[in-house]
């Protein structure tokens, strides 16, 4: 009798047990924030003796690494500036200064558009934390640098250079690059920064985005009349596919013009592409992309990480600048790729994926180039998405 007793009051139990609780968001921020500590420390102790390397990727248990004319080289030294920031240790400081050093070499190339990935996430973030005056010396060179491909009569700065399949290829990822143009413009003075970035963004909302307000990866333009003759991909799928990492830095490079800018035009330009990532029928129940959402093989397609967290990052601050009812479902939509991407599923354990904070992102799926592995990139962006929901958590 006892026994029945026993497993009655046991089932009983099980029955009307309350449900296992969500972690609170708190607990996944600090837990988030502390495991990318513990990485990004151990890299950094893994690369401080490979002189003038940033870290790229790892690979089949090898470390890939980059010197400064790599579009990702500001990246590591960002994601240390960002922990620094938020627990201000001189060992962090350290390796902070360490990394940006090594990318200052960028500072005069003239045949990239990525400097603002380059210097403004390393000498950027340097110089907003510390003020320290030279890091701004090398940001006013990298800016002449990145004004100089810019081309008045198409109205954009130029990606990459000229080939023979396209004459003035114009890649959304540029938008990511009007950032550092316009905390220059502020900090210098100097309009022509200003003008560059805002005559850039209306031209790529013209002639990049489909009815749908999903975007192209690459728009080339005749150099002569300025009007584009080919639209097509690199990195996704086919030329008509929504290539994941494509719509991010569109949700966020739009997202961030409207607070540069305070122009509602790029306000409504983030909302759009913010609804058809929201909408779209392939994004998966925990948020994290496919790496095209168009890719044939879903739902056995890859995730990106990456474009995970650079959504993520653009999806929180957009809630906090769209005044309209949807800011509750950006927030919503931020803190669920959050919670997932810091998910065992994505985050690293400690001490393991060779330092980096963040599996399963896809570089260049065509290329077969860093497919299913962690990205620096990743990294960076969900750190800073961290940091943003962190500071919202704390304005409540």
């Amino acid at each position: 009798m006892e026994n029945i007793l026993l497993f009655c009051t046991i089932l009983t139990g099980l029955l009307f047990a309350p449900n296992k609780q969500e972690e609170p968001l708190s607990g996944v921020i600090e837990r988030g924030l502390n495991v990318s500590r513990q990485q990004t420390l151990l890299l950094a102790k893994e690369m401080e003796a490979k002189e003038n390397r940033l870290p790229k990727t790892y690979e089949n248990g090898v470390l890939q690494t980059a010197n400064y004319k790599s579009w990702i080289s500001g990246f590591f030294p960002g994601v240390l500036w960002y922990l620094y920031e938020d627990t201000p240790t001189e060992e962090l400081k350290k390796y902070a200064e360490l990394y940006t050093l090594r990318v200052m070499p960028a500072k005069d190339m003239t045949s990239t558009h990525d400097l603002g990935f380059m210097l403004y996430c390393s000498f950027g973030n340097g110089y907003r934390l510390t003020g320290n005056k030279s890091y701004m010396d090398v940001m006013k060179v990298g800016a002449e640098s990145l004004a100089s491909r810019y081309n008045d009569k198409v109205g954009a700065i130029k990606s990459w250079n000229s080939n023979k399949k396209w004459q003035f290829p114009v890649i959304i990822d540029n938008m990511m690059n009007l950032e550092f143009l316009s905390f220059m413009a502020l900090n210098t003075g100097n309009n022509r920064f200003k003008e560059i970035a805002d005559k850039h963004a209306k031209t790529t909302l013209s002639n990049h985005f489909r009815s749908d307000n999903s975007c192209y990866h690459v728009v080339s333009y005749d150099t002569i009349t300025g009007i584009p003759h080919a639209k097509q991909t690199h990195q996704g799928y086919a030329d008509n596919s929504s290539w994941a990492r494509g719509q991010a830095w569109a949700l966020y490079g739009y997202t961030m013009m409207y607070r540069e800018t305070n122009n509602k035009v790029y306000l409504e330009q983030a909302r759009k592409v913010a609804l058809f990532i929201k909408n779209h029928p392939n994004l998966p129940e925990d948020k994290v992309p496919y790496w095209d959402f168009d890719a044939p093989d879903i739902p056995k397609a890859y995730r990106d990480a990456s474009a995970a967290a650079i959504m993520a990052s653009a999806f929180l601050e957009l809630s906090s600048l769209d005044k309209s009812e949807d800011r509750i479902e950006w927030l919503k939509l931020g803190e669920q790729q959050i919670r997932s991407l810091s998910s065992p599923l994505y985050l690293a354990e400690p001490n393991t994926n060779g330092g980096f904070i963040l599996k399963h992102s896809v570089g260049n799926f065509n290329k077969k180039s860093e497919v299913d592995v962690p990205l620096t990139y990743a990294d960076y962006y969900y750190v800073e998405a961290l940091l943003r929901l962190k500071r919202m958590q704390n304005e409540k």
